[in-house]
This record gives C-alpha cells, structure tokens and sequence, in this order.
C-alpha cells in the first residue's frame, strides 16, 4: 500500500483552530466535509482562506483538507490561511521568505479581553455619581 503524502500545519485566530492537511491533488479545498464555497459565505472569508495558496504560486497542486473548531467565521478563515501557509512550509522551506512578507507567518496575538471584577465590562465601568 502506497503511504499518504501529506503535509500539515496548525493555524490559530483568537479562539479558532484550524488543523490543515496538504495533499497532491487538483485544487480540491473541504472544510469541516464541506466545500470551500458552503462553509465560508462571503467572498472576503473565501478570498482570505485561499490567499496564502496565491502568494505561494501553488493553486491547483494542492487537494486543502481542513477542520476548524471555535471561534466565529471569519476567525475561522484566518486562523485557514496560517495553517496552510504552515504546511506550505513543511512542503518547501524556501517559501519561507514570500510567506513572511506577506505576513502569513504571523499569528495575530489580539483576543478579547476579560471583564474585570467591579466594572460593567473589559474597560467600561459602572456610572459613578457623587452625591
């Protein structure tokens, strides 16, 4: 039996996760079992989850199979986007340089913030009155 080739990587965007398998194929990209176009509604969600395979130059080489728990959507379609770029690394160590120009490589570290004890919320707090 033949072994599998693939190539993974693991991308994060607040409090999604997303886990990414590369595999040779035509272009073929399934999220959660899902087609690309069913599960990420908007052309901005979609335009982000394939961006890293344009600035990589590899459309069409790779079968993109993915799961995503946690988060919101669009969250989702980032945390897509680092986990691929992840994998193309794994694929070809010299993509390194385009993907960090690109930004891909990043993860963005900005999550909600906790509300705090004695305060309405995160920084708002309750009405003070003098009298």
């Amino acid at each position: 039996m033949a072994d599998l080739v693939q190539y993974y990587g693991t991308g994060r965007r607040k409090s999604a996760i997303a886990r990414v398998f590369l595999r040779p194929g035509n272009g073929g990209f399934t999220v959660n079992g899902k087609e690309l176009k069913v599960y990420f509604v908007t052309e901005q969600q979609r335009a982000a989850a394939v961006r890293t395979l344009k600035t990589a130059q590899v459309e069409g080489q790779f079968d993109v199979v993915t799961t995503v728990k946690g988060g919101g959507v669009t969250a989702q379609s980032d945390a897509v986007k680092m986990g691929i770029a992840r994998a193309l690394l794994e694929f070809n160590i010299e993509l390194r340089k385009t993907l960090k120009a690109d930004g891909l490589l990043t993860r963005d570290a900005r999550v909600k913030e906790r509300k705090k004890y004695g305060q309405k919320g995160a920084r708002k707090r309750f009405q003070f009155s003098k009298r």
